[in-house]
């Protein structure tokens, strides 16, 4: 599908009226940054995933708006053994989208299926001697040792968010997408609605009991579906996507443009603000196992190419309210981020510098394939900065220019270039996601068995697990330094400082909660 197809058929798909639906059905019309490109959110770390995945499936425990975990489908929990047996009990009421009660082996093995996947995932179940179902509303995990993060591991939102599926669809490779979605949240997916690379729709599974009591805050306390219907409608082009939203052919949008902030900012009928307080740190991301990039060394002489006002002023403008620059490798509002190192990124850049550096470390022409975004605004202003601030260190650059969700699929190839690979891709996180060694999947050194790059590190491996053995918070500050310390080392992505995503909806919806684009609690008038 071309481009301009694409923009037409999403607008048009949202604009348009549904003639199987009652007019009085509430409806929201929501604009995501991009299309759902896998709807497995175990397959992939991309946050349209998980978003979507957010929508259609629960999970055991939900993160409240100050990062805590807190029971969602279980009931309540029990330790013994001095931390090493954890029992969860699943709450009453819990049932599938195809009707079927939701069991403790359906949870065991939607977190055996994750765990392979997710970071923190990994780090529970290599601490995690078994993991069973003692009977049909009880998970029960024995532990090599204590695991106090538990909880917090399984309510997570950073990253790949643990999904609660039945056990016939959690059996499968979670390396290979699934694409029939069951899912034991508030909303059904509909398949049968979806338009590809345009639209997907979603409506309210009636079978669904939130948790009796709390506050609704992130994906934490009772789930309330106050929508019948939801249209997840992308629209690439922003001008096209403000102007639905100022005229009400849709309701929200997710990540408006930044340059276009200062215009919906002043539109009377809109609410605009931020709803993730931790920013989205950005990266250039290298592949460390292909030329040139699998050389420390050449990595480390790009260090100093790195300007990260460039960068931001790029994503966000001159307003400093959006962005945050002198930022290292932890979030700026993470309790672990520190100045360690980060004087590197401080004064004039020194181009004739870099380049003897990279020619000290032995780069020597070699093709660099930079994959940039097109269709996401702030992505794609990291991508052109960075490859022109590669171009002007001396790098052979070969910019690739594509949508988000062919990046996604593209960087999973570990090919040399001249056979489809890529050498540097351009994204952020949430900061969130950056907070700590459990959910940074950027600081991972784990090679080819971790994230896209395949940074291979024995030392940064050893610092995140000593992290995780740390008895304090004292003694967790002091190991995330020396991990800062020893990412300046072996560089597994260039930071490019912080910058602030806000969304704009219109003031007929209201509910609308903290860290992510949720669904739930969200209410539409008229």
């Amino acid at each position: 599908m071309k481009r301009r197809t694409l923009l037409v058929t999403g607008a048009a798909a949202l604009a348009a009226p549904h003639a199987a639906r009652s007019q009085a059905a509430r409806t929201l019309k929501f604009v995501p940054q991009i299309d759902v490109p896998l709807l497995d959110p175990i397959v992939t770390s991309a946050y349209i995933s998980r978003n979507h995945g957010f929508v259609i499936f629960d999970t055991l425990f939900g993160q409240d708006s100050e990062f805590k975990a807190q029971p969602q489908m279980v009931e309540g929990f029990t330790t013994e053994a001095d931390g090493k047996i954890w029992r969860l009990t699943l709450r009453d009421g819990l049932t599938f989208h195809d009707g079927t009660p939701v069991l403790a082996r359906d949870c065991v093995a939607s977190v055996n299926r994750w765990g392979k996947r997710d970071a923190f995932g990994q780090a529970l179940m290599a601490a995690t001697d078994e993991l069973s179902a003692a009977d049909d509303k009880t998970l029960v995990f024995r532990l090599k040792r204590p695991f106090p993060l538990l909880p917090d591991a399984l309510g997570k939102i950073a990253g790949n968010m643990c999904a609660i599926m039945p056990e016939r669809l959690a059996n499968t490779d979670p390396f290979k997408p699934i694409t029939e979605m069951v899912g034991s949240g508030p909303f059904r997916y509909v398949a049968a609605e979806r338009v590809p690379g345009a639209l997907s729709i979603y409506t309210r599974f009636e079978g669904y009991v939130p948790r009796p009591n709390g506050t609704p805050s992130c994906t934490a306390g009772p789930k309330i579906a106050y929508l019948d219907r939801i249209e997840w409608g992308a629209i690439p082009d922003p001008s096209t996507a403000m102007a639905a939203l100022q005229r009400g052919q849709v309701d929200w949008w997710q990540e408006p443009s930044l340059d276009l902030y200062p215009v919906l900012r002043q539109t009377g009928n809109l609410v605009t603000n931020t709803l993730d307080p931790t920013g989205l740190p950005g990266m250039v991301r290298f592949n460390h196992l292909q030329p040139p990039f699998n050389n420390p060394a050449i990595r480390r002489a790009l260090l100093g190419a790195v300007n990260q006002s460039d960068f931001m002023q790029a994503v966000a403008g001159t307003d400093r309210s959006l962005w945050k620059d002198d930022v290292g490798f932890f979030a700026a509002a993470s309790p672990l981020a520190s100045s360690a190192g980060v004087s590197m990124f401080q004064g004039k850049r020194d181009m004739a510098r870099v380049k003897a550096d990279l020619a000290a470390a032995g780069y020597n022409g070699e093709r660099a394939v930079v994959l940039i975004a097109t269709d996401l605004p702030a992505l794609q202003a990291l991508g052109e900065v960075g490859a022109d601030m590669l171009k002007q260190a001396g790098i052979n650059v070969d910019v690739q220019s594509t949508d988000w969700g062919t990046v996604i699929q593209r960087r999973a190839s570990k090919a040399p270039v001249d056979k489809g690979g890529w050498s540097v891709f351009f994204t952020s996180f949430f900061g969130v996601d950056q907070f700590t060694p459990a959910t940074h999947l950027g600081l991972r050194g784990n090679g080819e068995a971790g994230w896209f790059g395949w940074c291979n590190s024995l030392k940064l491996e050893q610092l995140r697990d000593a992290w995780f053995q740390a008895p304090d918070m004292a003694a967790q500050k002091a190991i995330a330094v020396k991990i800062q310390e020893q990412a300046f080392q072996d560089v597994p992505y260039l930071p490019t400082g912080e910058y602030y995503q806000p969304t704009a909806y219109r003031k007929s919806v209201g509910g609308v909660l903290k860290g992510l684009p949720l669904m739930w609690n969200v209410k539409k008038e008229g």
